[in-house]
């Protein structure tokens, strides 16, 4: 069926027909509401629509209602946390539906078969700058050409994809598929100037004849911290040290290396260094229930010989000598110094403490006000202080993944869109939450969910290649056939076959059911049976 969001509003012709009919106080109303992984998605995916047509093996037009949304799905399918498996409702039953393993066989799919964006638009005849190539400067010029404009990226780095390239290890993101995937919106007329620093952004723009600018340049700064050190050359920070790797120029670290935080940049740089061939060592304030990284990285850490010590920090460096002092919660779940110390030898410190935004781009443009970090503030419209220059992405007050920064893109390319059509954009308003209590899955079975395929891990601790296979066509589809379609017909013909007053006609392939109302009792058997709760009961007091 369509997948587009409907009201849960009376037809017409039963507002009409008020007073006829059969009496009843409520009737059922076929409408496409909203499934909790596309509520949970920050990209806004229609997850639904694109599972649909993967179900029918209609992959290329499943890759094309994706990319609506998202333009760099194998991306994704390998780096996203995927938010929208957390709020799927089959895990109520088994396992939820593996969404980001169908959304990477779309992509790579997509990569094998050289499908291009297929979209029309007609020249708005507006320019916009966008001064970095990672995941929320790529968006937003992905979705703004989509509207007609003309939009060129211009990045300091000698290769586009941001934090992507420089800050995902290729173990967990392969360079070729990010750069194929980036290819794919150069080919929509997209232009990206790269080895180019912007150093004055007003300049930039009236040089260049734009009519708006979107700044996402990232997270590049390494945050510090005051320790008792007598060889500070020995210390690194783990952004640097990730771009180091990438960029082939990384400093010998030694035999045996300390990481210290617990965040996923930790988790990539411990990773990174243990591929190197170190003896790795993460130290982490908290334990590992309370660290910030996501817990199958730290599992996939410890199975590549990491080593943590949790509940301590770095006292002091003397020479090889770490001391770390143990901590203890408190009553308010907050670590605390206990004041007993203990000792550990290693050759050099990795610090992985979060990263800050350079800000020297945007001192000198008025009434552009900045959060202690260092993050630019913006309005709901993603516009910051100087009317025309609009910042997303890391930049922003938000948290730091390429979804959200993607996510980001798509927002802000909306509000450029029609701050340059001088109008206002408002998102449509959300439609009702299917969970899980709302279906009625009388079909209900164990479909395990599919398992992808990894590399041994003693060809893991050793190389870069890439840890997590795909699935194949068949995997893919079976995946994509484990989803319930939550609050979207599927016509599984179940509210036909249930209604005892023949009053719902099939109306074909693809085009769902009509209600006749002057047969409907509102006895409610289509909509008890309907497992999908794709049929609402409404007060005909409404009409």
């Amino acid at each position: 069926m369509n997948h587009s969001y409907i009201d849960m509003t009376l037809p017409p012709d039963l507002r009409a027909k008020k007073g006829s009919g059969p009496v009843r106080s409520k009737v059922p109303v076929y409408c496409n509401t909203l499934p909790p992984c596309n509520h949970a998605c920050p990209t806004g995916s229609n997850i639904q629509a694109w599972l649909s047509l993967a179900q029918a093996e209609q992959y290329e037009a499943a890759f094309q209602e994706l990319i609506k949304n998202n333009p760099l799905p194998a991306i994704h399918g390998r780096v996203c946390y995927h938010p929208c498996e957390n709020a799927c409702n089959r895990s109520q039953v088994d396992q939820s539906v593996s969404i980001h393993a169908v959304e990477r066989f779309l992509g790579d799919s997509a990569i094998e078969q050289k499908w291009p964006v297929r979209f029309e638009a007609m020249p708005t005849g507006k320019r916009i700058l966008i001064i970095g190539a990672g995941p929320s400067g790529l968006a937003t010029a992905y979705h703004l050409k989509l509207k007609g404009h003309d939009v060129e990226i211009r990045d300091a780095a000698p290769v586009a994809g941001g934090m992507m390239n420089y800050g995902i290890p290729a173990y967990r993101l392969p360079r070729d598929i990010l750069q194929q995937e980036i290819a794919r919106i150069e080919q929509m007329g997209i232009k990206i100037v790269l080895n180019y620093t912007v150093d004055d952004i007003l300049a930039e723009k009236v040089k260049g004849g734009f009519d708006a600018v979107f700044l996402a340049i990232g997270a590049h700064v390494g945050r510090g911290v005051d320790i008792d050190n007598d060889h500070p050359e020995r210390v690194c920070d783990a952004v640097t040290y990730l771009r180091d790797i990438e960029l082939g120029t990384a400093p010998t670290l030694g035999p045996k290396v300390v990481v210290y935080g617990g965040g996923n940049t930790a988790m990539d740089a411990a990773r990174t260094a243990r591929r190197m061939g170190c003896e790795v060592c993460v130290v982490y304030r908290r334990d590992r229930e309370h660290m910030p990284a996501h817990d199958f990285e730290c599992a996939e850490a410890i199975e590549e010989g990491v080593s943590f010590h949790w509940l301590r920090t770095i006292n002091r460096i003397d020479d090889r000598a770490f001391t770390l002092e143990k901590m203890v919660i408190n009553e308010q779940g907050r670590p605390q110094p206990s004041g007993e110390f203990e000792t550990i030898e290693a050759d050099s410190l990795i610090l992985a403490l979060g990263q800050n935004i350079d800000t020297k781009l945007t001192q000198n443009v008025p009434g552009v006000e900045y959060q202690q970090d260092g993050t630019v503030m913006v309005n709901e419209q993603m516009m910051t202080g100087y009317r025309g220059l609009f910042a997303g992405g890391d930049m922003v007050p938000s948290e730091r993944t390429v979804t959200i920064a993607v996510g980001h893109g798509k927002k802000a390319a909306a509000n450029i869109d029609a701050f340059l059509r001088n109008q206002h954009y408002s998102k449509i308003s959300k439609q009702p939450l299917i969970k899980y209590d709302k279906l009625h899955l009388w079909y209900k079975t164990d479909a395990d969910q599919s398992a992808q395929p990894e590399i041994p891990l003693v060809e893991r601790a050793t190389s870069f290649n890439e840890v997590v296979g795909g699935l194949t066509a068949e995997q893919a589809h079976y995946e994509a056939m484990r989803c319930y379609s939550c609050g979207n017909c599927f016509e599984c013909n179940g509210c036909y076959g249930a209604c005892p007053q023949g009053a719902i006609t099939r109306l074909g392939p693809g085009q769902g059911y009509k209600v006749d109302y002057d047969k409907c009792t509102g006895c409610e058997a289509c909509a008890s049976q309907c497992p999908c709760h794709a049929l609402e009961m409404v007060s005909i007091e409404t009409a």
